[in-house]
């Protein structure tokens, strides 16, 4: 019976310790792959977030633009129905 050891309370904390970092090390393995992952899928979400505002920018100043134009046509209209009007004496 002799070669049997006895387990101490030290012997126990020293394994759980040892266990903890173990666990501790895997875990941390783990959170920076998944950091990995999530800093990957923030870029992808901020390029495509970049070729959305870019895309809306472009159409936004189209929208200006033909609101201008329309304005610019519609006031010219008004002239030409004002002169029909005093020339002719018709309304359009």
């Amino acid at each position: 019976m002799k070669n049997k050891k006895e387990i101490t309370l030290k012997d126990i904390e020293k394994l759980l310790n040892q266990q903890t970092l173990i666990v501790l090390s895997a875990i941390d393995e783990k959170l920076l792959k998944i950091e990995s992952k999530i800093n990957q899928l923030e870029l992808k979400i901020n390029q495509k977030i970049d070729r959305l505002t870019s895309t809306l920018d472009r159409f936004l100043k189209r929208m200006t633009d033909m609101e201008t134009e329309f304005e610019i046509m519609k006031s010219e209209i008004n002239k030409m129905k004002r002169i029909i009007k005093e020339k002719l004496k018709v309304e359009v």
